[in-house]
């Protein structure tokens, strides 16, 4: 097993067993707050997603479901690595890690996702995509881009 593996199943299963930020925000009504829900039919994986922007910046971000220990551990990722960005930097790296998850070039993952890198493993499990990527199109939706309904169909 190389080091990438052994890093890719150290992270899923600590924040698959001990996801970060798994909460609601309290008084998520307030213009500074949106939340967006997602669903993976094919496997059952649900989750809203609270973002809490302020001054341009990802103040909050959370989220509260249930699925597999993949999708637990990148919505547990995610949460760490957005929260702080500018909204800009956020939607960049979301772009970047939803990319690279998808990328069939085999292509190493950019610097840029740091540990995030170390969920690109699933691209070797097509139906695991969509488990890994489902908080990030649902914070996708929460920033506004989808009508604030997120699915991995």
């Amino acid at each position: 097993m190389n080091d990438l593996e052994e890093l890719y199943q150290e992270l899923i299963l600590d924040h698959g067993r001990n996801p970060r930020n798994h909460r609601a925000l309290e008084d998520c009504n307030r213009a500074e707050c949106t939340k967006a829900d997602g669903a993976n039919p094919l496997c059952g994986d649900r989750l809203t997603v609270y973002l809490k922007l302020s001054d341009g910046r990802v103040d909050d971000l959370s989220f509260v479901g249930s699925g597999c220990a993949i999708f637990t551990a990148s919505a547990s990722m995610m949460t760490e690595s957005l929260r702080g960005k500018t909204e800009e930097e956020a939607k960049a790296l979301l772009g970047a890690f939803l990319h690279t998850l998808t990328d069939e070039s085999g292509s190493p993952p950019p610097e840029e996702l740091g540990k995030l890198a170390a969920l690109t493993g699933v691209r070797e499990f097509p139906m695991r995509v969509k488990c890994a990527s489902l908080a990030w199109r649902t914070v996708e939706a929460a920033f506004g881009n989808n009508a604030n309904t997120a699915s991995t169909e």
